[in-house]
């Protein structure tokens, strides 16, 4: 079982000079609300968690339609493989893909965040951990002060290996340290 989800991250184009006087640059973040683009400066990052593995995939995107979204989530699960996300559009066509597709509501008036659809007690239609997972890029990007959207793929890079690396052991601390020879000058 996976949760899916998209996150719109404000990343603008920090270090690079603007130099166009009929297009200011924004003032205190970007307000815009709902989907947003690489091109509007909110660029989408699609995220994959599988809940029992723990295992995270994330790319960063031009759009969140349909065709983007769905090859993301196809490429990084296995058929028959219980999806869960909210009702954005996009996902609504994962069950010809071979995945069983399961949606909680995030409308508002609606706001449902989990469900249980067995009746066993247990809410387990919910996309949480992959919010969670959310929580944890915006505070490791919050010390970056913004970042630039053309550098924000290598951000979430990271992020993502650090999410996976579930523990340090000796023969990863072996490949990480690389023995330094300085060049003979």
């Amino acid at each position: 079982m996976v949760e899916a989800d998209e996150l719109y991250q404000n990343a603008g184009e920090q270090g690079i000079p603007h130099l166009d006087p009929l297009d200011p640059p924004r003032r205190r973040a970007n307000t815009r609300r709902g989907h947003g683009t690489f091109a509007n400066d909110r660029p989408p990052i699609a995220g994959v968690v599988g809940r029992d593995s723990g295992r995270l995939h994330l790319q960063v995107c031009r759009h969140s339609d349909r065709a983007t979204l769905e090859a993301f989530v196809t490429a990084h699960t296995h058929r028959a493989t219980i999806v869960n996300t909210d009702e954005w559009r996009a996902y609504a066509h994962l069950p010809e893909t071979g995945r069983p597709h399961r949606t909680v509501c995030h409308a508002p008036g609606i706001r449902e965040w989990a469900r249980d659809d067995d009746g066993d007690g247990v809410r387990e239609v919910h996309c949480n951990t992959m919010e969670g997972v959310w929580t944890g890029l915006r505070n490791f990007l919050r010390p970056f002060r913004g970042v630039s959207k053309w550098y924000l793929s290598q951000y979430a890079a990271v992020f993502e290996w650090c999410h996976n690396l579930k523990a340090v052991t000796a023969a990863f601390l072996r490949a990480m340290m690389v023995p330094f020879t300085p060049e003979p000058t």
